[in-house]
């Protein structure tokens, strides 16, 4: 098992990123708050999607993953052996946690979790051959930047993943998720996000889209990263 669970901050040619440090700010403290209960507040239903999420990257060739938002580390010990997996989060309360279920689980094909602003990580081009991210684009504060890093930090040919809540066509989802966002602050992460937000059109069209338990409250959005440009 590698000994490179630490702690890291983002930092550019001239020293750690002032960008965004408000909403970086507010997401810290959101989940400070939400880290000692969020495995029994969220875990249970966010479960479901993080199982397929999970399943599909095993399924997938290739055993660099990078799992952006790694919280407290609930879908680490579901990869399989062969895969070898860098965790990073902005929330080092919940990286804690995280390292704690590393190292009482054994978790040997975890090789790294780091404290890192996914928008604009440390890694090389092509680093990986596989980024999965669940339920993280609702909470960073650009989300299109957030798809341009994953497609940068993939090698051409790897696989880009997402597991999230996305914003209801209609309804009466629709009416609790738009009131929902005015607590977007306190909550850590926007329930009226659209996946239009995410991806350009594009990419939509392409990406393999799939509904989750428990009813389609989570969506499963896969695509090839055609040539790791941005």
């Amino acid at each position: 098992m590698s000994h490179a669970l630490e702690e890291r901050t983002p930092r550019g040619p001239d020293g750690p990123h002032p960008r965004s440090a408000l909403d970086a700010e507010a997401v810290k403290l959101a989940y400070r708050r939400w880290a000692g209960v969020y495995d029994a507040v969220f875990g249970g239903i966010s479960g479901f999607g993080r199982r397929r999420a999970v399943d599909a990257v095993n399924a997938l060739p290739g055993e660099r993953v990078l799992e952006v938002g790694v919280g407290t580390g609930l879908a680490l010990p579901r990869y399989a052996a062969d895969k070898r997996i860098t965790g990073i989060d902005l929330s080092g309360d919940m990286l804690e946690r995280a390292r704690w279920r590393v190292e009482r689980g054994g978790l040997g094909h975890v090789e790294a979790l780091l404290e890192m602003d996914a928008e604009e990580t440390d890694f090389a081009d092509g680093s990986f051959d596989i980024a999965v991210a669940m339920f993280v684009a609702s909470v960073v504060p650009n989300p299109r930047r957030l798809y341009h890093e994953l497609r940068r930090v993939v090698r051409p040919g790897g696989h880009i993943l997402f597991v999230n809540h996305f914003l209801a066509t209609g309804g009466v989802r629709l009416l609790v998720e738009r009131t929902m966002a005015r607590a977007s602050r306190s909550l850590g992460w926007h329930p009226d996000f659209a996946i239009e937000s995410l991806l350009p059109p594009a990419d939509r069209a392409r990406a393999r889209i799939e509904p989750v338990p428990p009813g389609g409250l989570f969506t499963l959005v896969s695509l090839a990263n055609t040539d790791g440009t941005v």
